[in-house]
């Protein structure tokens, strides 16, 4: 099942996508996508509607992020040894966790806002998983009971502020627009993650082509792994890594700029395209 939220920027409403391509509206049968929906039993009776039943949502609307507003976003570092040597830097021993915050997530077309006083703004194709239920001291064997779905995303950086500025990496992650989410949120019951094909593309040239079969540590694993340190909550994000390819690591480095376009996409979990804008006024 493909799970969709349509309209205009906070005013999003809950969407399937049908077998045909078709967003067909949820409004009747949940408020929204998120940690209060995310549950087995609310999905299970979603996956038992007839989509042919469902009021049909105009063409070319817009689509927002798949799931509302998480209680937390979470990424990992380094999670592909090619991205450790292109950054020179080693492979972890154990995975890196950094923030992102909720409101850096945008919709997956919508517009990449370039910061104030940045210039070395950066692209992160990824596979993020969402929480479909709440995730303390999960045991690897037991995690993927606790993933309701996964979506494409661009963890978009700014390394100048991330490696630069003396702190945390989540100053160069955490800005405005820097987390886009989707298309959708495809159930963990239609998709295997562990061999997906990667691919993205900037202004029409393919620069980071991979498979989540090369990451170093597992989506269970991190399942696992985080909610040692932490409590994971229903509708909570973490994106999962990057294979090579970025511009941090190319020679000499490329970075992204006004008016560039960039086209991500993971094998089953459909496309998301952004356009890079200056800051708005």
């Amino acid at each position: 099942m493909k799970l969709v939220r349509y309209g205009n920027p906070g005013e999003e409403k809950p969407g399937l996508v049908d077998n045909n391509g078709r967003i067909r509206d949820l409004a009747a049968h949940v408020a929204d996508i998120g940690g209060a929906t995310l549950g087995r039993e609310t999905l299970d009776r979603l996956r038992a509607l007839d989509p042919a039943k469902l009021p049909l949502v105009p063409e070319g609307v817009r689509l927002g992020s798949p799931v509302s507003r998480p209680w937390s976003f979470i990424a990992v570092g380094l999670n592909y040894a090619d991205h450790a040597r292109e950054t020179g830097q080693e492979i972890p021993s154990e995975p890196i966790l950094f923030n992102k915050l909720g409101n850096s997530i945008c919709g997956p077309n919508d517009d990449v806002i370039y910061p104030k006083n940045a210039d070395r703004m950066d692209w992160e194709l990824e596979i993020a998983f969402v929480i479909g239920k709440r995730a303390r001291y999960v045991e690897e064997k037991d995690a993927m009971d606790y993933v309701a779905g996964f979506a494409v995303c661009n963890d978009v950086s700014e390394r100048r502020f991330q490696m630069k500025r003396n702190g945390q990496w989540m100053k160069g992650k955490c800005a405005e627009t820097f987390g886009p989410l989707g298309p959708w949120l495809v159930t963990a019951d239609e998709i295997d993650p562990s061999n997906l094909a990667m691919e993205l593309k900037v202004n029409g040239e393919t620069r980071q082509k991979g498979s989540t079969s090369t990451m170093i540590f597992s989506i269970p694993y991190l399942v696992a792994y985080i909610t040692q340190f932490c409590v994971l909550e229903a509708g909570d994000v973490v994106t999962t890594g990057t294979p090579p390819g970025v511009g941090s690591g190319m020679k000499p480095p490329q970075y992204l700029k006004a008016g560039d376009v960039m086209e991500l996409t993971i094998e089953g979990l459909g496309t998301q395209r952004q356009r890079v804008i200056p800051f708005p006024g």
